[in-house]
């Protein structure tokens, strides 16, 4: 079974299938985008197919930076981040929950920097997303 709800390699997931997918939470998603577009312009979308696994995942940059990977879920969805160390340190004085903060710094340290995923439910979750795309366009 993938991660991503999308596990068919022949079928490029679209807005449609990706709206029935998420049931009430894709309003969660579009509010995001929304967001996204309105304080950081034109974001570029990209399916990728990265395996049995991982299945579709939804590259999301911005000109040509990776701001991080959308991972459909049934029902919810996860947003998948790497932050370098001055994000990272800039992550720590926000005013992020503090486990969000705590799972950063302890996430192993890869050349590209650390990773962050989080599931998005509720309204809160995108609050905080909101704030780490900040971070990580500003740092």
């Amino acid at each position: 079974m993938a991660v991503s709800v999308f596990d068919d390699k022949g079928k490029t997931p679209t807005n449609q299938m990706l709206a029935k997918a998420l049931g009430k939470s894709n309003r969660l998603w579009l509010e995001i985008k929304k967001h996204l577009e309105a304080e950081y312009g034109e974001l570029t979308e990209e399916w990728k197919f990265y395996g049995q696994k991982t299945g579709w995942l939804l590259k999301t940059l911005r000109k040509k930076r990776n701001l991080f990977f959308f991972i459909p879920l049934q029902g919810a969805f996860r947003v998948s981040f790497v932050f370098g160390d001055k994000a990272v340190a800039v992550a720590e004085e926000s005013d992020l929950p503090k486990e969000l903060i705590t799972t950063l710094k302890n996430a192993r340290k890869y050349a590209e920097g650390r990773g962050l995923q989080i599931d998005v439910r509720r309204s809160a979750d995108v609050k905080h997303i909101k704030k780490l795309v900040e971070i990580k366009i500003n740092n």
